[in-house]
C-alpha cells in the first residue's frame, strides 16, 4: 500500500502598512474574540474566548484554533486543533516601522497531502489576504 506524502504548504499575504503602533495591533490580535472581524463572509457559527475559537467554513469544514505562541508585539502563532480538515499554523508578523506605523502580514503553514495541496492553495491565499486587509481597515478605523 502506497503511503500518502504530507507536505507543508506555506502561503503568505502581501504586507500591509497600518497607521497604528505594533503594540496596539498585537493587543487586538491576542484576543480571539476580535478575530471574527477579520474573517471572510464564508465563516459561520463563530464561537470564541480569548485563547481559542471555532467556526464553520460554509459548505466545507469545521475549524478549531488555539493560541500557541505570543511574542509581543511582533509575532503570534495559532495552531489548528480538533476536527480541522488538516493541520496548520496561522502566523501573524508585525514589523514596527515607527511608533505609529506597523507592517503586518499573515501566513499559513498547512500540512496536507499532495493532492489536497493544489485544492487548498488558492482559498488559503485568499484567506490570508482578506485577514490582512480587514486588519488594516478595522485597526485604522479605530476599532
Amino acid at each position: 500500500m502506497e503511503q500518502i506524502k504530507i507536505e507543508t504548504v506555506n502561503i503568505k499575504s502581501n504586507p500591509n502598512e497600518i497607521n497604528k503602533s505594533a503594540e496596539e495591533i498585537f493587543a487586538f490580535l491576542v484576543d480571539f474574540r476580535n478575530f471574527e472581524k477579520l474573517m471572510p463572509e464564508q465563516i459561520s457559527n463563530w464561537q470564541a474566548d480569548a485563547e481559542s475559537c471555532s467556526f464553520e467554513i460554509t459548505g466545507m469544514a469545521n475549524v478549531e484554533l488555539r493560541m500557541a505562541e505570543k511574542k509581543a508585539p511582533e509575532f503570534l502563532k495559532i495552531n489548528s486543533e480538533g476536527k480541522s480538515p488538516f493541520s496548520f499554523s496561522l502566523i501573524t508578523r508585525l514589523y514596527k516601522k515607527s511608533d505609529t506605523l506597523t507592517e503586518s502580514s499573515f501566513e499559513i503553514d498547512a500540512h496536507v497531502n499532495s493532492v489536497m495541496s493544489m485544492m487548498v492553495k488558492r482559498p488559503l491565499e485568499n484567506l490570508v489576504g482578506i485577514m490582512n486587509d480587514k486588519l488594516k481597515e478595522f485597526i485604522e478605523q479605530g476599532n
